[in-house]
């Protein structure tokens, strides 16, 4: 064998030598199991999904207080609406009377 061979044999034992060693000590710090790992992904993802499921309920009913409280004001605008008109109403109605009575008393006074 020539030297070039040598450093190349030698450079090829030292890879897979460092890939050995790479790979004991990445088993030695790994902090912990693949199946342990997908558990906790599990577990994980079950407790996003149950706050994402107590966030949308929790907006669920105030968009449900919401609406209430929009029908309630809108109750109490139409209930003062009516008690408006109906003020107006009367109002109306006397003027129109006081005007009728008026065009009799005019109309009495043209007949003499």
């Amino acid at each position: 064998m020539n030297r070039r061979d040598d450093k190349v044999a030698a450079a090829a034992i030292l890879l897979v030598a460092g890939g050995i060693i790479g790979a004991s000590v990445a088993l030695l710090f790994a902090p912990q199991s693949g199946a342990r790992t997908r558990r906790d992904l599990y577990k994980g993802a079950k407790k996003l999904r149950q706050k994402a499921d107590e966030t949308i309920d929790d907006i669920s009913d105030n968009i449900v207080d919401l609406v209430e409280t929009i029908e309630d004001k809108t109750d109490e605008l139409l209930d003062k609406g009516k008690d408006v008109v109906g003020s107006k109403r009367k109002e109306l109605i006397s003027l129109i009377e006081d005007g009728a009575a008026k065009l009799q008393e005019f109309k009495a006074k043209l007949s003499k």
